[in-house]
Order: structure tokens, then sequence, then C-alpha cells
């Protein structure tokens, strides 16, 4: 567990003024320790630091995939290969950023979820997600087991 400095753990409690209630309503699974205040408080640092990352990540990486869009047509002469390659670099930009897209919308449901106290709640089972998955994937919003029935589909 990491230690919050003060001013990370008064920006999280500004943002989550109801965490300390909320936190006795997080679910756990048998055999686990209830959730402390502590344990949530950097959970939730944790989100507002990633979401952080992800949307200054996510302002690069769309100034590179416009650039790259822009220049599509120039340099690359009529050379099959270039374009080609041009293609390819394309390509893997746009996905790199829908893929920050994806993480900072889980990354948002998240930090909602800790907003509205429903966090650690599966949310295709109403059970508990579990402390050490929490812990492990913090934007989790299913269980293992719905997980696991969702990937089958």
């Amino acid at each position: 567990m990491t230690k919050l400095s003060t001013a990370t753990r008064a920006v999280v409690r500004q943002q989550f003024p109801n965490l300390a209630r909320d936190v006795k309503s997080f679910p756990v699974r048998d055999g686990e320790e209830p959730w402390t205040l502590k344990e949530a408080e950097e959970q939730a640092a944790t989100l507002l630091e990633e979401r952080e990352r992800l949307e200054r990540e996510l302002t690069e990486a769309d100034q590179e995939l416009s650039e790259l869009l822009r220049n599509s047509g120039d340099g690359a002469g009529d050379d099959q290969a270039d374009s080609g390659s041009s293609a390819l670099e394309r390509e893997q930009e746009l996905t790199l950023v829908n893929n920050m897209r994806d993480l900072l919308e889980q990354t948002k449901h998240a930090l909602d979820r800790i907003a509205a106290g429903t966090y650690a709640t599966c949310e295709a089972t109403g059970l508990p997600i579990g402390k050490a998955r929490l812990q492990a994937y913090p934007r989790a919003n299913l269980s293992v087991e719905a997980k696991q029935r969702e990937e089958r589909r």
C-alpha cells in the first residue's frame, strides 16, 4: 500500500466527501477484511492519478494522430511500400488512441462508482467484486465470475 500525502488525501476527501460513510457499505468476498477508509482513499487516489495521466496522454496522442493524418500524403510519393507503411503507422496510432479512450472511460466510471457509493459491487450480479481484484485492477466493475461469463459469450 502506498502512503498518501496530506495534499493527495485532501483532494480525495474533497472529491469524495461521503467516502468515510460509503466505505462501510463496500462489499467484500468471504474471507476478506472489510474495506478501510485508508484503502478506499488509496483506490480513489490511484484512479484520480490515472485519470489525469490518461487525459494528458490522450491529448498528446490525439495531436500525434492529427499530425499523421494531416501529413499522410506528404513524402510517400508513388511508392506502394511507403504508402502501406504510413497506413500501418496511422492504424497503430488510431488503435492506441482508442484503447486510451476506453481506459479513460473505465477510470471515470470507477470514480463515479466511488462517488455513488457502489464501488466494489459487481454491476452484473450485485455481489462483491473482491478487494484483491480491485486492488490489482481498480477499474474492475465485474466480479471474476461475471467477467468470465461475459468473455465466454
